[in-house]
């Protein structure tokens, strides 16, 4: 098979005995990336960004918690009606009347949540577990009376004796939810017991199971992925990973991996930068440098020895291209930049210098006090002009 040259294909997969994953992609970046200590969307921002996953292709966007507020009510039920390929979702607690409002917003899928773990039915409900999982049927059977379709939520399920787990679910499955959500609220599971967990679920129940992951100790996409080799089928994300506390599973993270590990190539991930910027740009939240995927720094190249290799074939430093994402790769003059690397670099911006040029312009970036930075490609015009007219002034 020819290599492929958008991306180095983890070929060690074969090898692992995996079914075909059977997933779908719900992003929930306009609602629980808005939970985000800080951010708030304004509708057109969120028409915005509801459109840009629409292109992507994910299947389910979760649009909003419409019981917040008449905008924001307002704003779930306007995403709803715009004809998108997606199919829309919004949350709900376990009351009829946040039920009565998603069936206002025109909305597709209606996300009932209700925590069942000892430590939310002691602190947060006061009252027994039977209780509250009575009051969330009652609104799982309303919404599924009145042509919703319900994806039922364990929130905190991962702190939930699985006993409990496998039987809210069940009891869920009578009133023919279409599906159910297992909810790492605190982002306490590592990628074998999430594994663990789906399995002991997929034991008892035979509704579609949704992950959803928090990433308190930087775990979320691993979880989601063993989540989906377990047989998980809805996978939630958001963009650049924001959400509550440290964040949620990014999609870019997400959807990259789905590619370049499993061979999925449904979504069009040409669009992962440009919906990155403009989730920074709406949310205020800077992106770290080094954030896989879509950081300033994924496709930026210092080492002499590393520009040398990416000018003559990309994947020796790259696993995938900035292309294949909607990025653009930088090869940056600094610190660990040779003779020879500075070279490639000039001939690679189509500047033609002559051997003493090209050992002058190496002594100024040696002794450029941008260097600790990082010289960009205009700075470097600048110094080989600067170079070039003082030559021509000695002449």
């Amino acid at each position: 098979m020819a290599p492929n040259k958008e991306y180095s294909r983890n070929e060690m997969m074969d090898f692992i005995d995996i079914e075909p994953l059977d997933i779908e992609i719900c992003d929930v970046t306009l609602r629980d990336g808005e939970q985000t200590p800080g951010v708030a969307f304004t509708k057109e921002e969120k028409i915005d960004l509801a459109n840009e996953l629409d292109a992507i292709g994910v299947e389910v966007i979760e649009a909003g918690f419409p019981v917040v507020s008449s905008s924001e009510k307002e704003t779930v039920k306007e995403i709803s009606n715009m004809g998108l390929n997606a199919k829309t979702c919004c949350l709900a607690r376990s009351i009829i009347g946040d039920v009565d409002v998603a069936i206002d917003c025109d909305v597709d899928i209606v996300s009932i949540f209700i925590a069942l773990s000892d430590l939310h039915l002691k602190h947060k409900y006061h009252r027994s577990c039977s209780d509250v999982l009575s009051c969330s049927m009652e609104a799982v059977e309303y919404a599924k009376d009145h042509g919703l379709q319900v994806r039922f939520a364990a929130e905190d399920a991962t702190r939930t004796p699985i006993p409990t787990l496998q039987h809210a679910f069940q009891e869920a499955e009578k009133y023919n939810v279409d599906y159910v959500s297992i909810a790492d609220t605190i982002g306490i599971l590592n990628p074998s017991t999430t594994k663990y967990l789906v399995e002991k679920v997929k034991e008892k129940v035979h509704t579609p199971i949704c992950i959803h992951c928090h990433n308190d100790i930087g775990l979320a996409t691993a979880n989601t992925l063993a989540a989906a080799e377990a047989g998980a089928k809805q996978l939630h994300t958001t963009v650049n990973g924001i959400g509550e506390r440290a964040g949620n599973a990014p999609l870019e993270e997400i959807l990259v991996a789905l590619r370049v590990q499993y061979g999925i190539e449904n979504y069009d991930i040409t669009h992962l930068n440009g919906l990155a910027r403009k989730v920074e740009d709406y949310s205020g939240l800077t992106t770290p440098v080094n954030k896989a995927i879509v950081g300033k720094h994924a496709f930026t190249h210092e080492s002499g020895i590393h520009v040398m290799a990416i000018l003559e074939e990309p994947r020796t430093y790259e696993l995938f291209s900035p292309e294949m994402v909607g990025g653009v790769r930088n090869l940056i003059v600094g610190k660990h930049t040779g003779l020879k690397a500075l070279k490639g670099i000039i001939k690679d911006m189509r500047i033609s210098l002559e051997h003493e040029e090209l050992c002058a312009l190496m002594e100024k970036v040696k002794n450029c006090t941008e260097i600790k930075r990082g010289i960009s490609r205009p700075r470097l015009e600048e110094m080989i002009d600067d170079i070039r007219s003082c030559k021509r002034d000695d002449e």
